[in-house]
């Protein structure tokens, strides 16, 4: 479990809170998008659509918490793409199966959050105990990925 009570590190930067907004609204998009496709998912595939659900649920909250910290409003929705992700999830479904075969479209989206976790790594005046934190959530987002890599 990530420790997201870094409370004696200082402020980040404004550069590195926008950064951080950045990444949660992605990470809450993200969220969306799996919520619709747990409820949505095959049977088979339900349990790998729970598992990234889960996961971006972690960092969500993760996330949020240190906004906070820092001063920053979070955004609870994300932005327009969480109601995009959402419909095209539910659109999708109406057509086709949700299984193994949304793989690609999975890893093209989470290609989106892991670059929102790299530019708030690399931002300037990121306090270095989130920049730790930071870096454990881009971990696990890539040991899923790697663990879900045979799926197509």
């Amino acid at each position: 479990m990530l420790d997201t009570e870094a409370s004696d590190s200082p402020e980040a930067a404004p550069d590195a809170a926008d950064a951080l907004l950045a990444l949660q609204r992605r990470t809450a998009d993200a969220l969306a998008g799996y919520v619709t496709m747990v409820d949505k998912a095959e049977p088979e595939f339900r349990p790998v659509a729970e598992r990234y659900r889960a996961i971006h649920d972690r960092h969500n909250a993760a996330l949020t918490a240190m906004l906070i910290r820092h001063g920053v409003e979070p955004d609870a929705d994300g932005s327009f793409m969480g109601t995009v992700n959402k419909a095209v999830v539910s659109l999708r479904a109406l057509f086709d199966d949700i299984d193994a075969d949304v793989m690609d479209s999975i890893r093209n989206g989470e290609n989106y959050v892991l670059e929102a976790f790299d530019d708030a790594i690399g931002s300037a005046g990121m306090p270095p105990a989130d920049v730790t934190l930071l870096r454990d959530m881009r971990d696990e987002l890539v040991v899923l990925l790697q663990d879900t890599r045979h799926l197509d």
